[in-house]
């Protein structure tokens, strides 16, 4: 008769492996160098000891490394491993009733109570000789040598401490019985990027925009910008379309529907007979031009980040070539963007449910593999919640497969599971509601959803305090004082966060009209002229917040960020730390623009591995000041006049020779 249970000697329960998104439907995401932690609910019936490890390699390879599980209490296992290249890796767990283990527990209970152990220590014997048995002979020479260290011992007081020794036991640990093993029956997947996905500064700016005075600027103009991007401390140079401008029912200045002679339009209405997404508008330069910006972009340290928007202008090419990609009205007119009662008529969005479906994902995925060619990296895309899921999962996954080091932000500003979902479906980095979070509460309780759920496994927020789209209303009537306090607030509760450069750095804030979160003369509709040194400007402190962010890793990654309490609900404090507290981050910002506030701010020392009875350090790397703490809960105060904000370097450890006055 057939068994109903053919592995039913395998008595343990693996169950609950963490993280997992979706049933292991989806991959988690880290960056190279950094850690996992897997946890799972490990047990077995009756009081056999337990042991569990943690197997994973990157897909592809045929064998697995092991972790072992620590126990954490209440049948809750633990372990941690890190990752050392891009790529898709994957990872299980496994349990088993370890039979050495328990063994050794009983022989130590026997040998105190002082019972005869002969026949203990021949079952003990033959348990290691079960396992060399198993294993070829170099992987089992250490549990060779150990059997020849008992043979030859002297006495059986000798031996029998010879086999409760931990090192006897972490050397059989790796040959357990394959009958008694229990695989979890699902294999994870973990997607690992490069370091740029966890921590990356980004910088916005319009080329045409970069020409002397009103002149319409070129590439090598925004070459030109490259020192001052790069003196600020920005990484990464975004910049919006760069194709050919629709001239069919292009926008004036201020969005108006009609355009006058010389009215630049809108990058993203994307196309003309100039041609399509894999053209360079002409204006700006050639591809031998946009590929020495590329260079330039790297020899300042700076990687350049271009948008990706699949819409199309009613002149694209695409249009007449293949008119089955976009949706046609009854009157024979295709149908341009709405968003009632908003018409955009400059742009046509691409009908996704053609049933020429496939070349049309073809082609869209042949756009990105185009510029990837030519030496981009990162891509900003416009507006992906309104394109399928599918198509994302397949084309990031393809473009991923070849370059493991391409990195997508998804400009998505829509419902939280739809922004998830396109985590889910593999864009590195999404756009978040950080725009819109101001007070305490609400910024507690995101960021608490972005980092200690399991959002946070696979959901890398990018904040921005502003965009060409959005001028958030706190940012309209509260000025440089609020422009610096947001900036704080991007810079430190994120690894990745961005600006719309020339706008924020001068702190433009006049909106098109009141009640709006848009700007007035929007740069998406003409060339602008930036004064970059006209008064009011923040520049100073994006330099100092960037360099702060480069010199403090624990800034440098979003999931270790732990909100404190502070006794000021106009105040809001939170720390990051490295993994081994090597640096410790605490940030205390005054959410008034106004007036002075005072509390007092817990930092949970024990979770620090700062030491409770001890004085320590904290310098504030805005003000140079140095602070002496003591315990848990100390004042701090805050006038927005002079700054809204402590960025505190916490100095527990006495590293150099400079900080022992410190302490004196």
């Amino acid at each position: 008769m057939k068994s109903m249970f053919p592995e039913g000697k395998k008595r343990v329960v693996v169950q609950r492996v963490r993280p997992d998104i979706d049933c292991g439907r989806y991959p988690i995401k880290r960056a190279v160098g950094q850690s996992i932690e897997v946890y799972a609910e490990v047990f077995a019936d009756g009081h056999d000891a337990i042991s569990a490890s943690v197997l994973y390699r990157k897909v592809g390879d045929k064998q697995w490394r092991d972790v072992p599980m620590a126990h954490d209490g209440n049948d809750e296992w633990s372990a941690t491993f890190s990752v050392d290249q891009t790529g898709v890796w994957e990872y299980t767990v496994t349990g088993w009733a370890d039979r050495f283990l328990t063994w050794q527990r009983d022989l130590k209970k026997r040998f105190d109570a002082g019972q005869d152990l002969a026949v203990e220590l021949q079952i003990g014997t033959g348990l290691i000789d079960d396992a060399i048995d198993r294993v070829d002979k170099s992987a089992g020479k250490p549990l060779a040598d150990w059997k020849k260290r008992i043979e030859k011992a002297k006495g059986a007081d000798e031996q029998v401490a010879l086999m409760l020794d931990t090192g006897l036991a972490e050397a059989m640990r790796p040959f357990p019985d394959p009958t008694f093993v229990q695989t979890y029956p699902r294999t994870l997947k973990l997607r690992v990027d490069r370091s740029k996905a966890e921590f990356s500064t980004w910088y916005e700016l319009f080329p045409r925009s970069c020409g002397e005075g009103m002149e319409h600027g070129t590439f090598k103009d925004v070459a030109k910008c490259l020192p001052h991007i790069q003196s600020m401390g920005f990484d990464v140079l975004y910049l919006p379309p760069i194709h050919p401008i629709g001239k069919v029912k292009r926008k004036g200045k201020n969005n108006n529907p009609t355009a006058e002679k010389g009215d630049v339009g809108s990058p993203w209405a994307i196309g003309s007979d100039e041609g399509g997404h894999t053209a360079i508008h002409p204006e700006l330069g050639t591809l031998k031009d946009f590929k020495a910006l590329v260079k330039a972009a790297e020899d300042h340290g700076i990687e350049l980040a271009l948008d990706i928007a699949f819409q199309c202008a009613p002149d694209h090419p695409w249009v007449k070539e293949h008119p089955e990609w976009f949706k046609w009205r009854p009157d024979g007119t295709v149908q341009y963007a709405e968003n009632p009662p908003k018409k955009y008529e400059d742009i046509l969005p691409i009908h996704f449910e053609t049933d020429d479906w496939q070349n049309l994902w073809q082609a869209l995925h042949d756009v990105v593999a185009y510029w990837v060619k030519q030496g981009v990296k990162i891509f900003r895309v416009d507006n992906p919640h309104t394109k399928p899921f599918a198509f994302w999962e397949w084309m990031i996954a393809r473009i991923k497969d070849e370059h493991p080091d391409v990195l997508f932000l998804s400009e998505a500003f829509t419902r939280p599971k739809v922004m998830y979902k396109l985590a889910k479906a593999g864009f590195t980095q999404g756009y978040t509601y950080f725009t819109w979070r101001n007070t305490k509460a609400e910024l507690t309780e995101y960021l608490t959803s972005l980092t200690r759920t399991e959002i946070g496994d696979v959901f890398r927020p990018n904040f921005w305090p502003n965009t060409p789209d959005i001028l958030p209303e706190p940012l309209q009537y509260h000025g440089r004082t609020n422009a610096i306090t947001r900036l704080i607030l991007a810079g430190t509760l994120s690894g990745n966060y961005g600006m719309y450069g020339p706008a924020f750095e001068l702190v433009e804030n006049e909106p098109v009209k009141p009640g709006k979160e848009e700007y007035l003369n929007s740069e998406k509709y003409e060339v602008k002229d930036w004064d970059r040194d006209r008064p009011g400007h923040i520049r100073e402190m994006i330099m100092w917040v960037n360099q702060i962010r480069h010199d403090n890793p624990a800034l440098q990654q979003t999931r270790n960020l732990k909100m404190l309490n502070i006794s000021n609900e106009m105040m809001i404090a939170y720390a990051k730390a490295t993994e081994d507290n090597d640096n410790i981050i605490v940030t205390v910002v005054n959410l008034d623009n106004h007036h002075t506030h005072a509390g007092w701010v817990h930092l949970p020392l024990v979770d620090y591995g700062i030491d409770p009875d001890r004085p320590y350090m904290v310098h504030d790397l805005i003000s140079g000041d140095r602070y002496t703490w003591q315990g848990d809960t100390n004042y701090v105060e805050l006038n927005p006049a002079a700054a809204p904000a402590h960025i505190f370097r916490v100095q527990h450890r006495m590293k150099r020779e400079d900080d022992f006055d410190y302490f004196m």
